[in-house]
């Protein structure tokens, strides 16, 4: 059989095949279920003193509030997992699954603080265990959520039921320019949180020296520059030939991917949201970030530094875009690319 037959013959014949879609909306109805089912019994007197620095464990949406989003979105996976609608129900029932699934992951949007603290615990940032698992089941929650809803969405398109792809976004034959723009932009946000603090100085920081703090900081440079450049560029996908033992393979997809979409997704969740408190604040004629904890900082360094971790997240997700696209293996079965 040849690829174009394969291509016709594949996506028809595998519309009766559920297990992407079941597989993703029943984890998603399983996690979200339990995690209503806590947040009730925290909300009826039970919930833990502290379970961040802030006290709450989630932002956005808390309280029973959260209880509600959670009992929503436990309803909307059941009805990916069972309902077949067609038209304007589906439309419906696919903007409900977006709606809820980034009102969960902003809700977690502090679990960006926890993993930084729990890998690097000499920093002096505040680790709470029960907030951060609290934290990482409300985001996992909203990812398998939408993870559901675009399995859902390529069934309905007759997409290939091995690789869910309907063809509407085909492999990249080369990097485009808005991925190179992207990824510079990202690395320019970078910059400009690091400018900010030179500003300021480096005394004027809440995290505590040491070894932590070192590998933080080249962390932190080598995520703002080498990780960017290397979604854009040939030695992202191919080790470059200075490097001894690997020169002229592939660098494997994930070991690039894998970290960008996780900064990057970090990033913009939740320095989005804080900026978008600031602009509420400031409208409000409140001080964003009044001094506390000894740490008295100028209100203007935020207004650089917070849109530039913005810039930086968003610029990378993009880059990241271009790059799975233009990574992507063909599927051994449609031969989609």
């Amino acid at each position: 059989m040849t690829t174009k037959q394969l291509r016709t013959a594949r996506p028809e014949a595998s519309r009766d095949t559920p297990a992407p879609t079941n597989r993703l909306a029943l984890a998603a109805l399983v996690l979200v279920a339990a995690y209503a089912a806590l947040r009730c019994y925290w909300q009826l007197g039970h919930q833990p003193a502290r379970l961040s620095p802030i006290g709450t464990d989630l932002v956005a949406v808390t309280g029973w509030g959260a209880v509600g989003l959670c009992v929503a979105a436990a309803l909307t996976a059941l009805a990916l997992l069972t309902a077949r609608p067609t038209g304007v129900g589906r439309r419906l029932l696919l903007g409900a699954a977006a709606v809820l699934s980034a009102a969960l992951v902003v809700s977690g949007a502090l679990l960006l603080l926890d993993v930084v603290g729990g890998i690097l615990p000499g920093l002096g940032l505040s680790f709470f265990p029960l907030g951060a698992l609290s934290r990482a089941a409300c985001v996992g929650s909203g990812v398998l959520l939408g993870l559901a809803a675009r399995s859902s969405l390529r069934r309905s398109r007759a997409a290939c039921g091995r690789c869910g792809r309907t063809g509407a976004w085909t492999r990249l034959a080369h990097t485009p320019g808005w991925a190179f723009l992207a990824a510079y932009l990202g690395i320019a946000g970078c910059l400009v949180r690091i400018v900010a603090q030179l500003c300021v100085g480096f005394g004027n920081s809440p995290m505590a020296r040491g070894t932590s703090a070192m590998l933080f900081e080249v962390g932190f440079v080598l995520g703002g520059t080498l990780l960017p450049l290397a979604l854009v560029h040939g030695w992202g996908r191919v080790w470059p030939r200075w490097v001894l033992g690997l020169a002229g393979r592939r660098v494997p997809r994930l070991l690039v991917l894998g970290p960008a979409v996780a900064v990057s997704g970090g990033l913009v969740v939740y320095f989005g949201l804080m900026l978008v408190e600031m602009i509420g604040m400031r409208l409000r004629g409140e001080n964003p970030f009044p001094p506390s904890g000894g740490l008295d900082l100028p209100e203007v360094f935020f207004w650089f530094a917070v849109p530039g971790y913005l810039l930086w997240g968003v610029g990378m997700a993009v880059a990241a875009l271009a790059y799975a696209r233009r990574t992507r293996p063909a599927c051994r079965r449609c031969g989609r690319g």
